[in-house]
């Protein structure tokens, strides 16, 4: 059976709790799933802790975010069984929690001079299980006061919109995609690069590709364009790359919500990273 290798739970901006999740996958048909939350060890530590549950496998990963410069585009990156006690890997999430909490808190209280209803500690109780408080808590928190129709729609445009900018975004810095794919290696993680259509990131799917510097592309996700899923398929056989594919569940949180295992990965493609995983760090997978 498939196993679907995106999935976001409360240790990041979903808003299932983890332990829910591999029930989810269950009865879905799968007999893999990852979980994958954002810039964080929360999601790797308890797949490591629970490698099988509800007859699930379950893959330790995480998802990093980095900056192309040069195409001016936030990248996503899976990291599939990384080293838990990475010193890199660990520092690069101490800088994002911080740095993505300090955002968080200044929108927070330029809200409450916006909406007198709003207070930040209302948003910061959707923040207890990942430490961040993410744009998506604070629109949960407004949506629960009746001051929104939903989490992603018109008042998250103009609150934290790109184009035109929300009145209240503050972006958070993020290290270069050349600091992220190190901090990946460094942890010895199967890198797999993540839905290029998103940030408009094939220039850099193909570069990086044709270098040799990725382990797979994500070529099955919900918003991959069937143009690009088509390159992207191209360019795993061209150049021997794992093909895989994820729902990028985030539950409630996500302007157009997908079940898990709306897309999967094949077995094939799960043992090859498997068995990659195996012969970088020697752990039994």
């Amino acid at each position: 059976m498939p196993g679907d290798l995106h999935n976001h739970s409360t240790c990041s901006d979903g808003s299932v709790p983890i332990h829910r999740l591999p029930l989810m996958a269950a009865r879905a048909g799968l007999d893999t799933m990852a979980i994958s939350d954002h810039d964080t060890l929360l999601s790797v530590n308890y797949c490591n802790e629970h490698p099988v549950q509800d007859g699930v496998r379950l893959l330790p990963a995480t998802e990093l975010t980095g900056y192309d410069h040069e195409h001016k585009h936030r990248v996503h990156l899976l990291c599939y069984f990384p080293d838990p006690e990475s010193r890199e890997l660990k520092e690069h999430c101490d800088i994002l929690r911080q740095r993505r909490n300090e955002c968080g808190l200044q929108s927070a209280k330029e809200i409450e001079a916006l909406y007198p209803q709003f207070r930040t500690e209302q948003a910061l109780e959707y923040a207890k299980d990942s430490g961040v408080l993410f744009k998506s808590g604070i629109m949960e928190a407004l949506h629960q006061l009746g001051l929104c129709d939903a989490v992603y729609g018109k008042l998250y445009s103009y609150l934290f919109g790109w184009e035109p900018r929300g009145v209240v975004l503050h972006q958070v810095k993020y290290p270069s995609v050349q600091e992220v794919i190190a901090t990946a290696k460094a942890a010895g993680a199967v890198l797999v690069f993540a839905h290029p259509t998103v940030y408009k990131s094939m220039p850099l799917v193909r570069q990086l590709a044709k270098e040799g510097i990725i382990d797979g592309i994500e070529v099955e996700h919900p918003r991959n364009s069937p143009e690009d899923r088509a390159e992207c398929a191209a360019l795993c056989e061209q150049y021997g790359l794992i093909h895989t594919g994820g729902t990028d569940f985030h539950g409630a949180n996500h302007k157009v919500p997908h079940p898990v295992g709306t897309c999967t990965t094949a077995d094939d493609q799960v043992a090859r990273i498997l068995e990659l995983a195996h012969k970088r760090r020697g752990i039994d997978v």
